[in-house]
């Protein structure tokens, strides 16, 4: 069963609407000894990382979440607090995988955010995009990215520059785009994340 954790910066509904579609049964984390309860952990989060941050703090769930062995998934600004600091607001993050969160401004000459279909590149050997199709289209909404790397990114996308769509570290998980609003192949993403 997957835990999401409720810290008040993500939209909860369209993910829970979509883990119902697909039968994956799920419950809220809202303090460190619902940990316990579940085998997989979800980080939502929409708008501003360094609030979300902030957010994140304020549970005191942070220590707990770095320690985590079992798989986490960040999704959109969820993925963002993976890394090690956001643009936005200047954040620190949590540390977990060595990337920089960055502004598409300055960056690119097209419109921010960055918002809509977009196709992306997976690795092949990650189990996030089993049965993936390399011409699968997710729906972005993001105006600050993760920069890529060929060590921690698992899924590539382009946007003027070329920027992780997803990440791993080793039981940590990220994609920028929203699995529950990106049809069925992001239904496969969330199929995926709740077998690993």
């Amino acid at each position: 069963m997957i835990g999401i954790v409720n810290y008040g910066a993500g939209n909860i509904f369209s993910l829970t609407a979509a883990l119902d579609r697909i039968g994956i049964g799920y419950g809220m984390i809202n303090n460190v000894d619902d940990f316990d309860q579940y085998d997989r952990i979800i980080i939502p989060g929409v708008g501003h990382a360094g609030a979300a941050m902030r957010k994140l703090d304020e549970t005191g769930l942070v220590q707990y979440i770095i320690s985590l062995k079992k798989p986490v998934l960040g999704i959109c600004v969820g993925m963002q607090l993976l890394t090690s600091f956001s643009e936005e607001g200047d954040a620190e993050l949590l540390h977990i995988v060595p990337l920089k969160t960055l502004h598409f401004d300055k960056r690119i000459g097209k419109k921010v955010p960055h918002m809509g279909w977009n196709s992306i590149s997976p690795k092949k050997d990650c189990p996030l995009f089993e049965n993936i199709t390399d011409n699968s289209y997710f729906y972005f909404v993001h105006s600050y990215f993760i920069e890529a790397d060929e060590q921690y990114t698992c899924a590539f996308c382009t946007y003027d520059v070329i920027f992780s769509a997803a990440i791993q570290k080793g039981n940590f998980y990220g994609v920028q785009f929203h699995p529950e609003k990106s049809g069925k192949a992001g239904e496969q993403i969330l199929l995926n994340f709740s077998r690993l």
